[in-house]
């Protein structure tokens, strides 16, 4: 139902859980809804590993601190196994990363009409939960790996360094340097746009699948035995592809990172 009370065509039902609560115009509209997910879920991820680690005791751990702990050591070991230098960021940023997307991606597993229906009734018209499914939070995430990137790779290499690579890999003569500095800059800006693609991609077609579920079904999908199953079947596929996706962008970072940090 659309926030004038009209009953909502299948495409206007689509259309209006696909949009985003917006302000402002062409490129200076922002997304209050991902912006308002994304940053609570950072302050809620902030909050709680700071939390377990000021109670956390040396005898037998609580549950939640033994989850936290197992999260910390998976991060820990990939990026020991991943990264080849030595720098005390990788860590705390692979954690940052890893946890965060997951909790963003999460967001999937709320049923498509319970927070868009509690904010139609608080006179708002359009609200999309699943930060990752907007192009502007998982391309503002690529964009803050592919600016640390071009950071370590100036700071180990330094600038003529990093030029040299651009123009002398992988064709290693002077007569070659157009073409390898242009096989270079697509290689390089390629990171980024993969990394908030890929993200973007896949967690927009599983909520695109989970509306279609809830399209087809409706107020019946409580009676309907294939409804409850094809909704709990995806529910459980669709977990391993929001961890996986979220692991996905955190070893591409720690491989991404360690390339710049590979002085040749």
């Amino acid at each position: 139902m659309a926030a004038t009370g009209e009953e909502l065509t299948p495409q206007g039902y689509i259309q209006h859980h696909l949009t985003n609560l917006s302000v402002g115009e062409g490129f200076w509209t922002w997304h209050i809804d991902s912006l308002f997910f994304s940053v609570g879920l950072g302050v809620l991820f902030l909050w709680l590993f700071r939390s377990v680690g000021k109670k956390a005791t040396t005898g037998v751990p609580g549950k939640l601190q033994c989850f936290i702990e197992m999260i910390v050591e998976f991060v820990d070991s990939s990026v020991k196994e991943t990264f080849h230098g030595r720098n005390p960021l990788i860590a705390p940023l692979a954690l940052t990363i890893f946890v965060w997307v997951f909790m963003m991606n999460f967001m999937d597993m709320v049923p498509v009409d319970w927070i868009p229906e509690l904010a139609m009734a608080a006179g708002i018209p359009y609200m999309k939960v699943v930060p990752t499914t907007d192009l502007n939070i998982t391309f503002s995430l690529a964009l803050g790996v592919f600016v640390l990137i071009i950071y370590y790779s100036i700071k180990v290499k330094g600038v003529s360094g990093f030029v040299k690579e651009l123009t002398l890999q992988p064709f290693n003569h002077k007569a070659m340097i157009p073409v390898n500095l242009l096989l270079e800059s697509v290689t390089l800006i390629a990171k980024p746009i993969s990394l908030g693609l890929r993200l973007f991609g896949n967690l927009y077609a599983g909520e695109l699948i989970f509306i279609l579920i809830a399209l087809m079904y409706g107020a019946n999908m409580a009676l309907s035995a294939l409804g409850v199953t094809l909704q709990l079947g995806w529910l459980i596929f669709h977990i391993m592809v929001i961890t996986l996706q979220a692991f996905i962008f955190m070893m591409l970072t720690i491989v991404y990172l360690s390339m710049a940090h590979e002085d040749h």
